[in-house]
Parts: C-alpha cells; structure tokens; sequence
C-alpha cells in the first residue's frame, strides 16, 4: 500500500554552532558551521492522515528529526569527494561529514548518530560500542586518555596521552570505533525488537555479517489505525554521505509502511525478518 507524500512548512533552524576557534561543545549538531539549514522534519511531511509521533525536547527522536539536510536533492559524494554510482537510492542528504578516509560506512553511521546525540544530551558514561572481537570501547576511557593495543583476540587499554574530552579528540575516538567495530559487533549489542509495529526513532535494521548492513530510522508517522512508517537514513560502501532512502516501493514517497516481521526492502539491502534491533540505555551491555 501506497502512502503519498505531503510537505510541511516548519521553519529553517538557525545552526550558530561554531566558533572561529571550533565546533561549539554545548551545540545539538556541532560538526555544523554556522548557518541556516533546514531539517528531515521540515523538509518531509508526513502522508495525509498520518502524523507524527509525539518526540519530547531532548529525546534521540526529536534529535533525529531535527538532522540538518542539504539544500534540494544533491548528488550522494564519498569520502573522497567522487560521486557515488547509484544515485537513485536517496530521497534526500544530511548535512553530516563524512571524513577524509573510508571509514563512515553504514554501521559506522549510525553509530556515529547514536553518539553525537548521547554526547550533546549529557549521556557521555554510556557512549560505547564493542570492537568485533568484543572488546568494550569507552567514550569515558578514550576522554581520560586511555588508547587501545589492538590485537585479534583482546584489547586491553592503557594510559597514552592526556585527558582530553573537545569535539576533535570524540571525533577521533568514534574513528576507532569505526575501523574496529562494525555491523557484526552492532548487530551483537542491540536488543531484538519483539513487535516491528510499534518501532521507535533510532530503531536500526541491521544484518551483521561481512559484508553486512544497517540502516537507522529517523523518524515514525502513524495513522488512525495504530499502524506506523519510518524514514530511514543510511551510510554504505565506500564511505559515503548519509542519505534518507527513497522507498523502492513508492519511489515518489520515503515513507516505509511496517506491518509486522516481515523482510524490508531498501534501495541497496534486504533485510530478512527479525533485522530490527533497538539500542539499550547504556552502551556495551554486558
């Protein structure tokens, strides 16, 4: 079933969120520079008859859906600056880097969302991700300036440097996590969601695996009937920008109608039943 899409006008957010000195620490969005740019709410409505869910000030909801995006439909770039091939999966662009090498791939993403809002929220104790190899990979350790010994079976961490907690030295810790941890590690930490209907924002369809894939939903609309839709965003490989997904199904509207347990398919992956996963309080559950 098709849901058609609608435009709201919500008013472009104004990003004052650096300084000529760096990112501002206390911003939503500090890897931004300072301008006005508008967001995956004002930019997507939702179909008629839906409306959103109700996302309290200061959620990981309300936090996604106010992800800045790139003026129009530009063209999806890698890491290093060329185009990606297809350029038919998006429906629109984050404004969110990428950074210089090929590492912000698709686990990468949502990982790198999934921090930078418990960052800015004041959750810093439960930024953590396991490397593949399990190994816990704390936010609190890298700050206080702990570094890992990487190695195949066990990495232990040891005193390296000086504290340091700015946006830069948080930027390089989420660069480990990407070179070490993955959709494999990910897909190990997150909890199954038992009922697909009822999905939350910041939800995440993930098979692990090598290759494997994770996508991240971003916002939920629901109708009248109890039933909800998502817009998902994703990474991929090469490292890439992230991108809301058009809906292979209805190419016109990125809204994806969850109706159960079923398989999703997205532009670049299907998702076998049983690939929705949500995140815990903390990080690194045990």
């Amino acid at each position: 079933m098709g849901l058609l899409r609608t435009f709201t006008l919500v008013p472009l957010v104004v990003a004052s969120l650096a300084t000529r000195a760096g990112a501002d620490e206390s911003a939503a969005y500090p890897w931004l520079g300072e301008k006005r740019t508008e967001t995956i709410e004002s930019r997507i409505g939702p179909p008629p008859g839906w409306k959103r869910l109700p996302a309290p000030a200061g959620s990981f909801a309300a936090w996604l859906r106010g992800l800045p995006v790139k003026p129009g439909r530009p063209e999806v770039r890698l890491y290093n600056g060329r185009k990606k091939r297809n350029q038919e999966a998006h429906d629109l662009v984050l404004d969110v880097d990428v950074g210089k090498r090929d590492r912000q791939q698709c686990a990468d993403a949502v990982m790198r969302l999934r921090a930078e809002y418990q960052r800015q929220a004041g959750e810093e104790a439960g930024i953590c991700f396991r490397f593949t190899n399990g190994t816990p990979a704390r936010w609190t350790d890298w700050r206080k300036g702990l570094r890992p010994r990487m190695s195949e079976r066990k990495t232990p961490w040891h005193k390296a440097t000086a504290p340091d907690r700015s946006y830069s030295s948080f930027r390089r810790y989420l660069d480990i996590d990407f070179s070490y941890a993955g959709s494999l590690s990910l897909s190990r930490e997150l909890a199954r969601v038992a009922d697909p209907r009822r999905v939350e924002a910041g939800d995440v369809f993930i098979q692990g695996g090598s290759p494997g894939h994770a996508v991240v939903v971003v916002d939920v609309v629901a109708d009248g009937k109890g039933r909800r839709a998502v817009l998902l965003a994703q990474s991929y490989m090469p490292a890439q920008d992230i991108h809301v997904l058009r809906n292979p199904k209805t190419p016109d509207n990125p809204w994806y109608l969850i109706e159960g347990d079923g398989p999703l398919a997205t532009p670049e992956w299907d998702f076998p039943a049983g690939s929705l996963r949500r995140f815990t309080a903390s990080g690194c559950p045990k």
